[in-house]
């Protein structure tokens, strides 16, 4: 793994580590809810400033805190049309699939490819150091994804245009 990939990965996992401190907090403004605040924003004051780590320019993660619910919102490499392209197809498959990935949204924070969001229940149900191993394991495979993606596109776009060549040869 490149050094500025473990350097940024392991920094959104300490950033995680430290926001990931969640407690069952109930609505202060409607009786027996518990809605996760970072969406909600119902009350300012339970609301952690936002956090951006960026390894480059379009590659970045947004993490947002509140007391009862994280929000991480990830902004994926993409260096021309094809990626770009092949990003969003991956993205929109995985958050068609989003109730099977507990954490995951079905739409993500604009300006970012895809978001995930951890409440209370989910650090009670699940061990926090696993769901951080989850998010960076996650963030680690999407981009390995769409470079292979990207790679057997252009070997088939190379394999057809070889073929369609041998026609005026």
């Amino acid at each position: 793994m490149a050094q500025t990939l473990k350097t940024y990965l392991d920094c959104v996992q300490s950033t995680l580590t430290a926001a990931i401190c969640l407690q069952n907090f109930a609505s202060q403004i409607v009786e027996r809810h518990n809605k996760p605040e970072v969406e909600a924003k119902s009350s300012p004051e339970l609301l952690l400033n936002p956090v951006v780590i960026a390894r480059n320019a379009q590659e970045k993660v947004l993490i947002e805190g509140s007391v009862n619910s994280v929000r991480v919102s990830i902004a994926l490499k993409i260096a021309d049309e094809l990626e770009e392209i092949l990003a969003n197809k991956f993205c929109r498959f995985m958050m068609m699939r989003a109730e099977n990935f507990i954490i995951l949204r079905r739409k993500p924070v604009k300006g970012y490819n895809i978001s995930m969001l951890i409440c209370n229940q989910h650090t009670e149900a699940f061990i926090k150091v696993k769901l951080i191993d989850f998010i960076i394991h996650f963030m680690r495979d999407v981009d390995s994804e769409v470079s292979q993606m990207k790679s057997a596109v252009n070997a088939r776009a190379r394999i057809t245009a070889q073929e369609y060549l041998t026609q005026f040869t």
